[in-house]
């Protein structure tokens, strides 16, 4: 005898269905039951205490349908919890935007490879612009760490304020704040390309940065320094289509 169809007369279980024959409606295997059971998702409305023989409501089918549903989307277990909570739909809503982020970020990273793979990296660098500038000797205001290529984006969001606070502290010749370093950088000539802010999107950017390197080859200049991006508008305002970054290296 399984826990799938156990065999007794309490009373207790009149109208409740077993695990076999609840899953049997609801679509779902035993184990994915036992396994929303112990994540929280579905309990079941009765556990016997002396055989641990789960029983349910017909009246769980629909959420126990809903969950199977909800994966269908890939969802993870956790977030299917809070999808399951208050403000279900708008939560929901809320999760397919970031799938589809994910996926047109993921259709823009195919395209890019397939470039690379047929050999046509060359055409895909014909759209940049680049160019060479003088920079004088200047300060800048630095704030560093370490991270991974997807936080990247949110982290120099989050450090323009902070940056731009420190400068103004340091020029109020009140020194140093909380994590920046005040540094003096050298004269230096940047090769360069100015990309839109639709372009400083993965991989776009990366597409950039090897037009600029290719660009140097061509040209017999060595990289002096470590590349960069010089972000000179305001990103909030900005459209897709405007120019707002320099991707540069300095050269020699």
């Amino acid at each position: 005898m399984t826990e799938d169809d156990p065999v007794d007369d309490d009373p207790l279980t009149d109208g409740l269905l077993t695990i076999g024959a609840f899953a049997a409606r609801a679509r779902l295997s035993a184990k994915a039951l036992r396994l929303y059971d112990r994540l929280g998702l579905l309990a079941p409305a009765r556990v016997d205490e002396a055989t641990g023989y789960r029983y349910y409501r017909a009246d769980q089918v629909e959420r126990a349908r809903l969950v199977a549903l909800l994966r269908q989307l890939d969802m993870p277990l956790a977030r299917i919890a809070e999808v399951l909570g208050a403000e279900a739909a708008g939560r929901l809503a809320g999760y397919w935007a970031d799938v589809e982020s994910r996926v047109a970020g993921q259709r823009t990273l195919a395209e890019y490879l397939r470039g690379r793979l047929s050999g046509r990296s060359s055409e895909m660098y014909e759209k940049f612009v680049i160019e060479t500038v003088d920079v004088p000797a200047q300060v800048v205001i630095t704030e560093s760490r370490h991270t991974l290529a997807d936080e990247l984006p949110t982290w120099i969001g989050a450090s323009f304020g902070r940056l731009e606070e420190a400068a103004r502290e340091w020029a109020a010749a009140r020194g140093r704040t909380w994590k920046t370093t005040v540094r003096a950088e050298p004269a230096a000539r940047l090769a360069y390309t100015r990309i839109t802010k639709a372009q400083v999107a993965n991989p776009q950017i990366l597409a950039a940065f090897e037009a600029v390197e290719q660009w140097m080859a061509g040209q017999g200049l060595e990289m002096a320094g470590p590349c960069r991006e010089i972000y000179f508008a305001d990103w909030d305002a900005a459209g897709p289509t405007d120019l707002v970054c320099d991707v540069a290296f300095p050269v020699r």
